[in-house]
């Protein structure tokens, strides 16, 4: 039968509770390569600071974040002002970086009036996420959480629990972590060149499984049986591998996207013969040539992190 598409549904964050969503932002945090983050909504008293954590940067040291989740339909200015003068309170009067993660929308007006009132507090830094925002990132570097808080399944409940349950791999280097990650790009879907590919829907499945392995840390076969754990983004340390493994991840999904407008708007045409593994397919010039060329770039930002990695397009 032809492969039926699937479209990714927006994650109905109010259909679950506060202590529910401060779980999923911790996990999230803690996925995304944080340290020493606290949870201080769990003992009931935050003072303005659900979550406390060190935010890692890029060319600078970490710098003291404080996160607070808002499971509401929307952010508003006098809660969002009301928090920001409690957490400035309960840290002495300093707070370098305050981030809202909010399950609703957020309107550009709003943000810019919330920016303007961290700023007169002295916040220099102010992150606000609306839900979707989250949700997009939880999909980059958290799936395997999004995924498990969605089909009911309950967060470990101590922080410490929590903690561990997303900092598996903790004990791997990041030399090692790569070498790992390297093998899902070691399949015909990142080696053979477009216009040689034998099945349209084999290259969907390798491109979305590769996306799934890297993003969640379960590297499937075709057919959805796993292979093995592996490790993930936010298992590397290094700030410089972790961005040109973030670069790899972002062009395999756009390769995914490219693929399917592709064969939305023709330029990728499959046998009108009906059979759902036919080798036989039309394709333009450009898109094939556009498809290899995502294809070398997703390659060579991974091996931007891991000099060793040898897998090309032939």
């Amino acid at each position: 039968m032809p492969h039926t598409s699937r479209l990714v549904q927006r994650i109905h964050f109010e259909d679950f509770g506060g202590a529910e969503f401060e779980r999923l932002v911790f996990a999230y945090h803690v996925r995304a390569g944080w340290s020493d983050v606290a949870w201080y909504g769990q003992t009931g008293s935050d003072g303005g600071r659900d979550i406390v954590g060190n935010e890692p940067l890029d060319s600078q040291p970490a710098r003291k974040c404080v996160i607070q989740c808002v499971n509401r339909a929307t952010l508003t200015q006098a809660k969002a002002n009301r928090d920001m003068k409690a957490a400035l309170a309960a840290c002495g009067g300093s707070l370098a970086a305050f981030k809202f993660v909010v399950r609703g929308k957020v309107s550009a007006k709003l943000r810019d009036a919330v920016e303007a009132s961290a700023a007169s507090l002295g916040i220099s830094s102010l992150t606000i996420w609306s839900g979707v925002e989250f949700e997009e990132h939880l999909r980059l570097y958290g799936e395997d959480l999004l995924r498990r808080f969605c089909a009911g399944e309950p967060f470990p409940d101590s922080r410490e629990d929590l903690r561990r349950f997303a900092e598996d791999f903790a004990g791997l280097s990041d030399k090692d972590a790569l070498d790992i990650m390297a093998a899902v790009f070691d399949r015909p879907a990142f080696r053979t060149r477009f216009q040689e590919e034998s099945s349209l829907p084999a290259f969907k499945q390798a491109i979305e499984d590769t996306i799934a392995a890297l993003n969640t840390g379960v590297w499937r076969t075709r057919e959805g049986n796993e292979i093995r754990r592996i490790p993930t983004i936010h298992h590397l340390r290094d700030a410089r591998m972790k961005s040109q493994v973030s670069m790899a991840v972002s062009l395999v999904d756009k390769l995914r996207r490219t693929f399917s407008t592709g064969l939305r708007d023709g330029r990728i045409r499959p046998c009108a013969c009906g059979q759902s593994d036919c080798p036989v397919f039309m394709i333009t010039p450009a898109m094939a040539n556009e498809l290899d060329k995502i294809r070398h770039d997703a390659l060579a930002a991974f091996r931007g992190a891991n000099p060793r990695f040898d897998v090309s397009v032939s």
